[in-house]
């Protein structure tokens, strides 16, 4: 019996491994739903088609493989924008189903006529209209294998009619899909100027980005020869943070401890795999970067020495003609500001935080980092969900986190938690989930009620936009919109079907987040946390600090960076052993 579109599209996804799409039926979509209703994939079926770009996202990154969203004409598919441009800047391997309004009608103002291979250009690497079956079969090729590549979001747009047309050609579908890793190594000339600036530099400090993720063990035996600290963007925590002995924690506005000084006080700095954009926090002195992808070389400052190339690859080529550094007072003196930095604010927000009303969402974070799974996956909103998660969560090399890194989206830590969890249904999945992110999506309550979704739902309740008012504290505006209605989300929760513990004395919480990790099913866990606790970053400028006073606010300085203050110490503990060794070596 001859197939059409729709079911070779099907199956060819079932044949690439694909057990889930995440979407919402209707319309032209219809006969794909159709013939996932005969497959082998599980349709997870979401209340906003933003969700299910978000799901996808999170199902890929935190698995590698390939995931899959769609959506119906118009107005359905366009509500894919948000979580697609997500997906892309992340770098997900997924693809997105747009079904469009039937071909013959396209161009002449249709009900619901958009034009999605238009509209998602810029979140994309590839989309493409199938205007047959026999052109869609090679476009379904083409999407896949450019996604898997690395090109990230790919968009297939098919008209309702062209879904049901006769699949005539399987040329395509035959075809294996390249998914090896890509690896660039550098231009000699590049390597050899990155080496000589190394070696005439009297000290180096290494900030790495996500970049590092499969390079570990080359960035620290670099630190190791040279005697450089290393610091992070957020997107890097996850990969270098653990076990570093040359730590000095997180730059920018989330950061904190001696990673910015570092960054500052070094004769060269080296960005490592970081497209990291507040230039504000960069030195324009002396810097070299290695990055992937050579057009995101220099865009944020000025830099020196640029390298294109594969992280770990570049460090294996320069590091046997690195010179080893003997002197590491540039190190040890920043892993003690470090510690200093460190030591100065963590107590104010964990010795005491049991007893504070309202709860300091500081020591919420610290408690669900202790509790929490040693391979726990972490789905983080934007805002000031972001800065708790940056400074509580303990990476470990088994641990995940998804957040939006490079869009900033709010409302991503729900959807993004449905897809982790129905990709990796054997982990512990935590949100780290604002209020207001929560409430923009949150009607994916009932995606994860219907799915029996077992995702932990952590919701730091403070009735107000907390990132949005510290950007207008920091500019001196009188904060404006910011605060809101409190909600009782438990409540809500509970109406969904969602078992709910709500906690608003500081007492009860630890039992309350055990209770809530160790119940088999989804959780909404509603803390009342304090509003005005807001993160000021390590490095405030007198602007900042005029912006304040004008506002005249009460606000939270330091705010906490939990068990890293344990790292910090034990990093100083071995300063005296690591300064006897390397003079025992040179000697």
């Amino acid at each position: 019996m001859a197939q059409n579109f729709a079911q070779q599209l099907v199956k060819t996804l079932e044949k690439q491994g694909v057990k889930r799409i995440y979407g919402l039926v209707g319309d032209s979509l219809n006969p794909i739903t159709d013939a996932i209703a005969d497959s082998s994939i599980e349709w997870i079926h979401v209340r906003n088609e933003e969700a299910a770009a978000f799901a996808a996202g999170a199902d890929s990154l935190t698995t590698g493989d390939l995931a899959v969203c769609a959506a119906s004409c118009g107005p359905g598919n366009t509500h894919l924008v948000q979580g697609l441009y997500d997906a892309h800047r992340n770098g997900a391997k997924v693809l997105a189903i747009a079904s469009h309004i039937p071909s013959m009608q396209i161009g002449s103002s249709f009900f619901q006529e958009t034009h999605p291979e238009q509209l998602f250009q810029e979140c994309s690497g590839y989309v493409e209209m199938a205007n047959s079956a026999t052109q869609g079969s090679r476009v379904l090729h083409n999407a896949i294998q450019s996604t898997m590549a690395g090109n990230g979001v790919s968009v297939i747009v098919i008209p309702g009619d062209v879904s049901k047309e006769e699949a005539t050609d399987d040329t395509f579908m035959n075809s294996k899909i390249a998914t090896g890793r890509q690896i660039v190594f550098p231009d000699p000339a590049e390597a050899a100027d990155l080496v000589q600036a190394i070696n005439d530099a009297d000290s180096v400090t290494l900030f790495c980005g996500e970049g590092v993720r499969d390079a570990r063990e080359q960035v620290l035996a670099l630190a190791e020869k040279i005697k450089a600290p290393i610091g992070h963007a957020f997107g890097g925590k996850m990969h270098i943070q653990y076990d570093n002995p040359f730590d000095v924690g997180m730059s920018g506005l989330l950061g904190y401890g001696a990673c910015s000084n570092a960054m500052r006080e070094a004769d060269l700095l080296i960005l490592l795999g970081t497209d990291f954009p507040y230039q504000d926090w960069l030195p324009t002195k002396n810097v070299a970067q290695v990055d992937i992808d050579g057009a995101h070389i220099g865009r944020r400052t000025t830099v020196t020495h640029p390298v294109v190339g594969d992280v770990g690859a570049v460090i294996e080529n320069i590091l046997p003609h690195v010179e080893a550094k003997k002197d590491r007072s540039f190190l040890d003196k920043q892993l003690k500001d470090h510690a200093n930095l460190i030591d100065g604010v963590v107590e104010n927000y964990t010795k005491k935080a049991g007893k504070v009303k309202p709860i300091h969402p500081e020591y919420v974070a610290s408690l669900i980092d202790e509790h929490a799974a040693e391979d726990a996956i972490f789905t983080v909103d934007t805002g000031m969900c972001n800065v708790w998660a940056a400074r509580y969560i303990t990476p470990n090399g088994r641990r995940d986190e998804v957040a939006s890194f490079k869009h900033g989206t709010m409302a991503n830590a729900l959807p993004q938690a449905i897809g982790a969890q129905a990709a990796n249904p054997d982990r512990q999945v935590i949100t780290f989930s604002g209020d207001g992110g929560l409430g923009m999506l949150l009607g994916e309550l009932l995606t994860v009620k219907l799915h029996n979704l077992p995702v932990k739902i952590v919701t730091f309740n403070n009735s107000s936009l907390g990132m949005v008012k510290l950007e207008m504290l920091v500019a001196g505006l009188e904060d404006f919109g910011t605060d809101h209605e409190h909600v009782n989300f438990a409540a809500i929760a509970e109406g969904v079907g969602i078992k709910a513990i709500r906690v608003e004395d500081p007492k009860k919480l630890d039992k309350a987040i055990k209770e809530a990790f160790a119940y088999d099913g989804p959780v909404l866990l509603d803390v009342v946390t304090d509003p005005d606790a807001l993160s000021i970053p390590p490095n405030i400028t007198w602007d900042m600090m005029m912006g304040f006073s004008r506002s005249a606010a009460k606000t939270v300085f330091g705010g906490g960076i939990g068990k890293m203050a344990n790292l910090a110490k034990a990093n100083l503990k071995h300063i005296g052993a690591a300064a006897s060794i390397e003079k025992n070596r040179f000697l």
